[in-house]
């Protein structure tokens, strides 16, 4: 598979951001807090509002959506937080998981975050693995459901060395 881009979703994708969404939720019924039967009933407007924190698209050359992950930052005096991350099964081990995640870091160190955090199933080793080399820590808090787990990443120093050192 070619590289992926990544880009930053607005109000105008929010279809773009609905048919990705919904794919995520029929792949992955339990991994997101939600429903495909829910969500295929939002209106535009909430997908639009979704588009509010920062939704991040891993597409190929011509448009097909790889996968996508939102960093959201409810509160300015918390840590931003990688949620909602999914690659499409086909693109799983080509990088886009890697590309997402450094669009996600890159836009929160911009804000000035010192440290951006996640949860991971554990019963996904595939999800932990690439967390831990793109230089995640478990932080031995819980996740919000049962076989979840926190994790966090600082910045230091040369990231580019950290995943090298990680890989």
């Amino acid at each position: 598979m070619s590289r992926c881009s990544v880009r930053l979703l607005t109000e105008e994708d929010w279809e773009v951001l609905r048919a990705v969404r919904l794919a995520m939720l029929l792949d992955a019924p339990g991994a997101y807090g939600s429903s495909y039967a829910r969500e295929a009933a939002f209106t535009e407007e909430t997908w639009r509002q979704r588009t509010g924190q920062a939704v991040f698209l891993a597409e190929r050359e011509d448009g097909l959506p790889l996968g996508t992950a939102t960093l959201l930052r409810l509160d300015l005096e918390e840590d931003p937080e990688i949620v909602a991350m999914w690659v499409a099964g086909h693109a799983r081990g080509a990088g886009v998981a890697d590309a997402l995640v450094d669009a996600c870091r890159d836009r929160a160190v911009a804000e000035g975050a010192d440290r951006v955090r996640m949860h991971v199933m554990l019963d996904n080793p595939r999800a932990v693995a690439c967390y831990t080399r793109l230089g995640f820590a478990f932080d031995g808090g819980a996740g919000d459901a049962e076989g979840c787990a926190s994790m966090h990443w600082r910045p230091s120093g040369d990231s580019a060395t950290m995943k090298a050192k990680n890989a």
